[in-house]
């Protein structure tokens, strides 16, 4: 591909604000070299670009099949691949020194691969083959800006990825971008052992400002169109500290205290009970299930009420009420979802991020948890003539580059060249 229509096409993914495209330019030719370099001077090669997404609202509903808005970021997870006649991945990633490789003749979930990339690429391959799709062997550079644990759903931007690769090299171009999302979620749930949700997918491949409701299989998602910087406001993640990766139990029994109470009603899932029979079934639920299923499944009934709630304000551009709401999520998640503790841990870093937030942004603009919680980053909305000292002042608590700003990416799972 010429120097010339690369750019094109990466400006539109990542725009040029700021000189954006200029660094990503640098960045894909970087990542074209290191494939050079690994597997030699190859043609045929092509990029694929799955980005990482913010969760704005609805906090641990959509494992009950509840709303959440969202919207996918211009932080990415890019590969530069080339296909090969051995029916193996073998993929390098930046910050790794050896390769993973995958054979895909064999397909079947292996426990001691859990959590792994490795788990990953198994996964994906056997969605798609599971689903009719081609798949074959590629050879793979790839590089992220998703940090690890920061809550921008670094494992589904992979997973993404490595459909639009198996896409883009052996099926055309053909798979939906819901079909890519449900594919991933089976990857990290089945072969990573994650029991996620579908809207880190969902978001990722699908791309933009989106509303999506999982009431039903086929996931109804809505596009919105809001300029948040046009309004004065950068849209901050902060990173607080923590490690995701060795919180799977708290995120699994999350879902696992809703459902409890939903099949204690006679449902499956939260959302098939009205909320005004779980209201009125305390006194029964009560020593029937823990307090905290309890309190958690207030949380999904409040919060899935309220991302509608939010997408309206939206659509009337009434910013306060939408900061309003984004503080009730916050506040939600923090009193009765109960996400921002690890248990028996001394450190509190996201309690102690949302209230630095809240003392410097009261009145000004918006914050609360993001991502699944426990431990990575917490959300605000900060008017750009506080960003500069906003900024500052997380940084000199959590360390150097913890806050990032962060852009709205317009296209998901992506094909360069």
């Amino acid at each position: 591909m010429d120097k010339q229509t690369l750019t094109g096409e990466i400006r539109a993914l990542y725009g040029e604000r700021g000189g954006e495209d200029v660094k990503q330019l640098a960045r894909y030719e970087k990542l074209a070299a290191a494939h050079k370099e690994h597997f030699g001077d190859r043609e045929g090669m092509l990029f694929v670009s799955a980005p990482g997404r913010t969760e704005i609202a609805g906090n641990h509903t959509d494992h009950n099949n509840g709303r959440v808005l969202a919207a996918s970021v211009t932080l990415d997870t890019v590969a530069a691949v080339t296909p090969n006649d051995t029916n193996t991945v073998t993929l390098y990633s930046e910050g790794y020194s050896k390769a993973f490789v995958v054979d895909l003749a064999q397909l079947e979930p292996v426990k001691e691969e859990y959590e792994s990339t490795t788990a990953l690429i198994r996964g994906v391959a056997a969605a798609l083959k599971n689903n009719g799709y081609k798949i074959g062997g590629f050879d793979a550079a790839v590089t992220s800006t998703v940090f690890k644990g920061s809550g921008l759903s670094s494992s589904a931007a992979f997973e993404v990825m490595l459909c639009c690769a198996f896409d883009a090299l052996y099926n055309g171009w053909t798979i939906s971008a819901a079909e890519r999302a449900t594919m991933s979620k089976f990857a990290e749930n089945v072969y990573f052992g994650k029991p996620s949700g579908l809207l880190d997918q969902m978001a990722s491949s699908v791309g933009g400002l989106v509303t999506m409701d999982f009431e039903t299989a086929d996931a109804k998602v809505e596009a919105l169109s809001y300029d948040f910087a046009s309004k004065g406001y950068a849209l901050c993640v902060v990173g607080a500290g923590g490690e995701h990766g060795n919180l799977t139990n708290e995120y699994a029994a999350i879902p696992a205290e809703m459902k409890m109470v939903a099949q204690a009603l006679g449902g499956s899932v939260l959302r098939e009970i009205p909320a005004e029979t779980m209201e009125k079934a305390i006194p029964q639920l009560k020593n029937k299930v823990p307090d905290r299923a309890i309190l958690r499944a207030i949380h999904f009934y409040d919060e899935d009420a309220r991302v509608p709630e939010l997408v309206a304000a939206l659509k009337r551009d009434d910013l306060e009420t939408f900061f309003q709401g984004i503080i009730a999520s916050g506040e939600s998640s923090w009193k009765l979802l109960q996400n921002l503790y690890v248990h028996g841990a001394a450190n509190q870093e996201m309690a102690l991020a949302l209230e630095l937030s809240r003392r410097m942004l009261q009145g000004k603009g918006a914050w609360r948890i993001h991502g699944g919680g426990f431990a990575g980053t917490i959300l605000a909305f900060v008017p750009f003539d506080l960003l500069e000292s906003y900024a500052a002042r997380m940084d000199s608590v959590f360390g150097e580059k913890a806050t990032t700003v962060l852009g709205i990416r317009p296209v998901g799972g992506a094909k360069i060249g």
